[in-house]
C-alpha cells in the first residue's frame, strides 16, 4: 500500500469513527410526559412504565407520623434517583379518618409534593379513595365546597357512618369492625368527593377507587359511579395549577371482570390489579405468572372508548404486589387454588425471598409482562405494608440499605436498570 492510499485509509478511519462517536454522543430520545386537559396513550404508557408503589409517601400531619415513617429524606433520594414518574397509594387512609384532621396533615402532604416537583415537574401522586369507612368519619367536618358541588344546604357538620352504609346490611362490618360504603348513598358520594378533591387540592394528579365492584353493591349498571366520577373529573378541569395542575386527575380502580364501561366508554383511564403471582409447588418459594390463573388480568383488560377519546381494543393497565396478610395455619405451604403466595400476599412472600432472587423476579415479571400483553405495565414495589416476620417496621421499602434507610431491601437499582433498558 502506497503512503498516500495509506492516509486515504487512515482518513476514511478517521471520519467513521468521529461519526460513531457522534452519534454514541447524541442524546437519548426524551420521554413524553406532557399532557393538558386530555392525555395520549402514549404518555399515559410512559407514565405507567414509570410507576412505583410508595405507600403512605404523603401522609404527616404530626410527629407520631413523622416517626412512623422516618425515611421521607431518603425516598426523595430515591424517586430522583431511578426517575420514578408516578407515585402510586402516595395518600390514602384505611381506617384512622380523624389523621385527616389532624393539624399540618395537609399542608405537610402539600410540602412534599413540592419538594419533589422542585426537581422534576412531571411527577404525578396517587390518593386513593378505598373500599372501607369507619365510625371514625364522624370526626371529619364536611367543608362547604363539597355540600355546594351537590346543591346541599351548607351546615356545620361532619360525615355520618351510618349514612354510608347499604340499607340493606350489604358488607356491613365487611372488614370486622368497618364496613364498605355504598356508593348509592348520597353520603359516601359526599365522603369520595371530599378525598378527590382534598387530593387534587395538594397536586395529586390521579386516583385510585380501590374495590369498585363492592362499593358498587347496589349499583350494577354504573350510575351512581359514574356520576359521581363525572364530578370529579369536572372538579380537576376548572381548577388551576394548585388542584389539578393539568386540567386532568387520571382515574383507575381494581376491576375482577376487566372493565368499568358505560354504553361503550370507560370511566377509568387505565385499570389495574394484583400481580396474582403463582407458586411453583416442586420448587419451595419460587413463583411465576400465569394468563388464566385464578383471576388474572393478562389478556382480560377490555377496550373502549376512553375519557381521553381515544379507542382501544384493550385499555392499558398496571399490575402491583398487593398486601392483604398471611393465609391463617397455612405460611410457607402451596396453594395454586388461593390468592396467596407460599402462603403471604404478593408483597410480603417478595420481601421473605433473597436478595438475589428478588432482582431477578423484578426482571423476569417486566419481560414477562411485555412479552405476554403489550397492554399491561409493572409497578415497581417500593414501599407497602407487610405481614411477614420481619425486622423493617412491618414495610417493604425498595431503598439502598444505607445509614438513610437502614431497612431498605435494596432493589434500587434493579429497577432503575430495569427502566433504562426499556
Amino acid at each position: 500500500m502506497s503512503a498516500t492510499q495509506s492516509t486515504g485509509v487512515r482518513g476514511w478511519l478517521t471520519v467513521i469513527l468521529g461519526a460513531i462517536l457522534a452519534l454514541q454522543a447524541q442524546p437519548a430520545t426524551a420521554v413524553d410526559y406532557s399532557f393538558d386537559g386530555t392525555i395520549s396513550r402514549e404518555v399515559l404508557e410512559n407514565y405507567l412504565d414509570r410507576s412505583v408503589t410508595m405507600a403512605f409517601f404523603l401522609v404527616t400531619g404530626t410527629p407520631e407520623a413523622r416517626r412512623e415513617y422516618p425515611f421521607r429524606a431518603d425516598d426523595i433520594r430515591l424517586i430522583e434517583n431511578i426517575g420514578a414518574k408516578f407515585i402510586g397509594r402516595a395518600l390514602y387512609r384505611w381506617g384512622g379518618e380523624s389523621r385527616l384532621s389532624e393539624p399540618g396533615f395537609w399542608a405537610d402532604a402539600d410540602s412534599l409534593v413540592r419538594r419533589v416537583h422542585a426537581f422534576d415537574p412531571d411527577v404525578i401522586f396517587q390518593g386513593c379513595l378505598f373500599e372501607v369507612i369507619t365510625p371514625d368519619v364522624g370526626s371529619v367536618k364536611i367543608p362547604a365546597w363539597v355540600l355546594e358541588a351537590f346543591g346541599q344546604p351548607v351546615v356545620d357538620r361532619t360525615f355520618s357512618y351510618e349514612a354510608m352504609l347499604n340499607e340493606e346490611g350489604k358488607l356491613v362490618n365487611h372488614w370486622g369492625r368497618s364496613s364498605v360504603p355504598d356508593i348509592t348513598r348520597l353520603e359516601t358520594q359526599l365522603w369520595f368527593f371530599y378525598l378527590a378533591g382534598a387530593y387534587i387540592n395538594i397536586g395529586c394528579e390521579a386516583l385510585h377507587l380501590g374495590q369498585v365492584e363492592l362499593i358498587g353493591m347496589a349499583d350494577p349498571d354504573l350510575v351512581e359511579w359514574s356520576a359521581l366520577l363525572t364530578r370529579i373529573r369536572a372538579y380537576a378541569r376548572q381548577h388551576a395549577r394548585r388542584h389539578a395542575r393539568r386540567h386532568l386527575v387520571l382515574l383507575d380502580a381494581h376491576v375482577p371482570s376487566g372493565e368499568m364501561i358505560v354504553d361503550g366508554v370507560s370511566l377509568l383511564d387505565f385499570n389495574s390489579f394484583p400481580l396474582r403471582i403463582k407458586e411453583v409447588p416442586d420448587k419451595p418459594y419460587e413463583a411465576v405468572l400465569e394468563v388464566g390463573y385464578l383471576d388474572a388480568i393478562y389478556h382480560r383488560s377490555q377496550g373502549a372508548l376512553t375519557p381521553s377519546g381515544w379507542r382501544c381494543d384493550s385499555l392499558p393497565y398496571l399490575v402491583e404486589f398487593d398486601n392483604y396478610g398471611r393465609k391463617r395455619d397455612a405460611a410457607n405451604v402451596a396453594d395454586t387454588t388461593s390468592i396467596f403466595v407460599w402462603g403471604w400476599d404478593e408483597v410480603s412472600w417478595f420481601s421473605l425471598q433473597q436478595e438475589t432472587y428478588r432482582n431477578r423476579w423484578l426482571e423476569y415479571a417486566w419481560d414477562w409482562i411485555k412479552q405476554t400483553d403489550a397492554n399491561g405495565h409493572l409497578q415497581m414495589p417500593v414501599h407497602r405494608m407487610i405481614s411477614c416476620p420481619n425486622e423493617t417496621r412491618g414495610s417493604y421499602r425498595a431503598n439502598t440499605r444505607s445509614p438513610a434507610c437502614p431497612v431498605g431491601y435494596s432493589q434500587e437499582e434493579v429497577i432503575k436498570a430495569i427502566w433504562a433498558g426499556r
